[in-house]
């Protein structure tokens, strides 16, 4: 078989298996979300919930990779539960107004604390003005802990997965205090190993903001993966499909964040000549590393499908950015463009 059909393989189970299933989770969600008490909780729960379901339908894909259907459940369990959790903070971080680095340390937790079936619990709410959740968000990390402790290979992904989670939960931080104080603090920790890979230091802050490389992790825990395997992919997805990843969500996302003084990390390149040019790199690495993968296939559609899912937006259509875009799908070649028309399709259809 050869590895577009492959890949195509894999499609297919995301949009007919994977799709419908992450749908009954988020109505499942929706329903505790909710019955939050508190009024501003329970509007960033649900706003999440509703604004980033394509976050879940995203990561799902990486529940196909497993064998065993009992596994591809509690893949999928952990994978909607975790980026749920991740979804909602950012709504909490984003959304209400407040700038508290220690709240926002304390609300992350949750999600390193979703990573650890064996940990102790957290008051996530105890630095925010608003806590009256009616254990949602406690409900969240309970369910991915124990869907984890199910993944037979979990205990030898674990320390690579944390690795990760901790450089994204420092991002979800940072980002969201005061201009100028974002920047420098991002610098002065990610610069260093930026040039390690040649990369600009905005480049790996934004590969940090990914949670592919923690979903390919856990799906390599799902079949008992050697140490060496989870090696090779936290290498692959970082810096390189995380970084392609977080890159295109931000360049689809600038006039938004220009109007609303968020921090984003294309607007660091000095035209988009050099945004383009960065993107080849980016998408040549991924490609490249994807390749020496097992389960190429897989992970080879993940490379070309990103654009395909990013460039489709319609924020992608500001004829400022239609050369980019162009530049980027040629670069991704013949599968992703096609891919590229099936989203717009599905987003036409509201399906994504």
């Amino acid at each position: 078989m050869s590895l577009q059909t492959k890949s195509l393989v894999f499609l297919q189970r995301m949009l007919f298996q994977s799709f419908p299933a992450v749908e009954k989770e988020l109505s499942n969600w929706r329903n505790v979300a909710s019955l939050i008490p508190q009024p501003e909780l329970r509007k960033q729960a649900l706003d999440s919930l509703r604004e980033k379901k394509f976050h879940c339908q995203g990561g799902s894909v990486y529940a196909t990779l497993s064998p065993a259907k009992s596994l591809r459940r509690q893949l999928l369990k952990a994978i909607v539960s975790l980026q749920t959790i991740s979804d909602y903070l950012d709504n909490l971080s984003d959304r209400s107004g407040i700038v508290n680095e220690d709240a926002f340390r304390q609300l992350h937790l949750a999600f390193t604390d979703a990573l650890t079936p064996e940990g102790r619990d957290h008051d996530y709410y105890s630095c925010y003005p608003y806590f009256r959740d009616g254990g949602y968000l406690a409900a969240l990390v309970k369910t991915c802990r124990q869907a984890l402790a199910d993944l037979p290979g979990y205990k030898k992904m674990q320390g690579h997965i944390m690795e990760l989670a901790h450089l994204y939960c420092h991002l979800q931080i940072v980002k969201h205090l005061e201009e100028g104080k974002r920047e420098a603090i991002l610098k002065k920790r990610l610069e260093p190993l930026a040039q390690k890979y040649g990369l600009y230091w905005w480049e790996l802050a934004a590969a940090t903001g990914s949670t592919l490389g923690i979903f390919a992790l856990m799906a390599a825990a799902a079949d008992d993966g050697s140490k060496d395997r989870a090696a090779a992919l936290k290498e692959t997805y970082f810096p390189w499909i995380g970084g392609l990843h977080i890159l295109l969500d931000y360049f689809i996302d600038q006039q938004e964040d220009r109007r609303g003084g968020d921090l984003n990390f294309c607007s660091f390149y000095c035209s988009q000549d050099e945004a383009a040019a960065r993107f080849k790199l980016f998408l040549r690495q991924a490609k490249d590393k994807a390749a020496g993968l097992p389960e190429p296939g897989f992970h080879l559609l993940v490379v070309k499908g990103l654009p395909a899912l990013y460039l489709s937006d319609f924020k992608a259509r500001d004829p400022g950015y239609l050369s980019t875009c162009k530049v980027i799908l040629q670069e991704a070649g013949a599968f992703s463009q096609q891919l590229f028309l099936l989203c717009r399709f599905l987003r036409r259809i509201g399906v994504i």
